[in-house]
């Protein structure tokens, strides 16, 4: 892709893209993270015709309609991608399944036999079996509206690794950090595997029609110096909320490998900063946001200068006026509205909203929750909230 296509999203009406370009506005655009959900009754209409998760995924005709739902209901100003993390774990040949009621499980990925099964990152049979979602990213670009920007999205190689060793979503991702300190070099050939295919991965969204993607560091928090003074918040992959990193921080002796000065640099924003790199090679001006839940205040403020990213994803732990204050203005940032304060409702809501708003005045700020919208979710809390929002 050429310097000027990928310049050319940057013209035009799109808000969000404008505040990926630095450009604040007067009322930041919104979206939610995982806005296409079960919260929605037509959601759950087309999830019960779809058969299993990951058949909703892959079919290019539900997930597109999955997509635009919010879009029609809404109006936010971009739209994502309706897939999930685990598609690229899937597609290098483990063993992916959602359980009802309990979310992701995977044949764990326990040694170097496990791992000499997957499959290299140069196979041809990886981006086949992901083609449906870009098939999906082609019809989104064609049916959204021009003005609604389109963001692709994957996780990063740390949250991914973390399931694919693990299995599941564990307290404290205990199986990964274990492995990094017995295996380090076999953590750090399944990281660099990766990386390699998430990079592609990314770089076929963009040439799909993405106008910009996410990267979720959804696992930051548990790594050991990656916490600040705030609690870190459960997790969401596919449908599922789990509830299962612990809400202390770690001690140092639990580090994810044994000679580290910084985990979070060493398993999560280097191998980030790579893939950023890797897609700006390949899609020059690609416009990136890293949202690193549970990594603290130092940890966000970290983001944006250690990973080259374009906008830093704050979770709903962090206060964002003391992060606007300790970051450079010029900082983008996404997010941080509690999403049990837009369950409650009301006044709190509104009070959420004008903090939000507060705090990034004049500066450049999409508005987002600071995790997933949960299923038990008001639809008309969300309206109340965009109303606040647009005034």
């Amino acid at each position: 892709m050429s310097q000027a296509v990928a310049g050319d999203r940057l013209s035009g009406d799109r808000t969000v893209l404008r505040v990926l370009a630095g450009e604040a506005q007067s009322r930041p655009p919104a979206w939610m993270m995982r806005q296409a959900g079960r919260y929605l009754p037509e959601y759950r209409e087309v999830r019960a015709r779809a058969g299993s998760f990951l058949d909703l995924c892959y079919n290019p005709d539900f997930a597109t309609e999955v997509t635009l739902q919010p879009i029609r209901r809404f109006g936010f100003e971009a739209s994502i991608l309706f897939s999930d993390i685990l598609v690229i774990p899937d597609a290098l040949g483990q063993n992916v399944r959602f359980v009802e009621g309990e979310g992701p499980r995977l044949d764990a990925m326990a040694g170097r036999a496990e791992f000499e099964r997957l499959r290299e990152a140069g196979d041809p049979a990886i981006f086949t079996h992901l083609e449906p979602v870009f098939e999906t990213v082609r019809r989104l670009r064609a049916q959204l509206p021009h003005e609604t920007t389109l963001l692709g999205f994957c996780g990063a190689p740390w949250t991914v690794a973390s399931y694919m060793i693990g299995g599941r979503g564990t307290p404290d991702l205990a199986p990964a950090r274990a492995l990094a300190r017995h295996d380090t070099a076999l953590v750090e050939a399944l990281i660099d595997r990766l990386v390699t295919v998430q990079t592609e991965y990314l770089v076929r969204q963009l040439e799909a029609g993405a106008d910009a993607v996410q990267i979720f560091e959804s696992h930051a928090g548990a790594l050991p110096d990656a916490r600040g003074a705030g609690e870190n918040p459960g997790e969401t992959v596919g449908e599922e909320t789990v509830n299962e990193v612990a809400e202390s921080a770690l001690p140092e002796s639990a580090s994810a490998g044994s000679n580290d000065r910084d985990a979070l640099t060493r398993w999560s924003l280097q191998p980030i900063a790579r893939m950023i790199a890797g897609v700006r090679a390949r899609v020059p001006g690609a416009k990136i946001i890293v949202f690193a839940r549970g990594s603290g205040l130092d940890g966000h403020a970290r983001v944006m200068p250690e990973t080259a990213a374009d906008a830093v994803g704050v979770d709903w732990s962090v206060d964002l006026k003391a992060l606007r204050d300790r970051v450079p203005a010029t900082t983008v940032t996404q997010g941080n509205i509690h999403p049990e304060t837009l369950i409650e409702g009301g006044t709190a809501l509104d009070a959420a909203v004008d903090g939000v708003l507060a705090a990034t005045e004049g500066l450049p700020h999409i508005f987002n929750l600071g995790h997933g919208i949960t299923p038990q979710t008001p639809i008309a809390h969300v309206e109340r909230m965009l109303a606040r929002l647009r005034g």
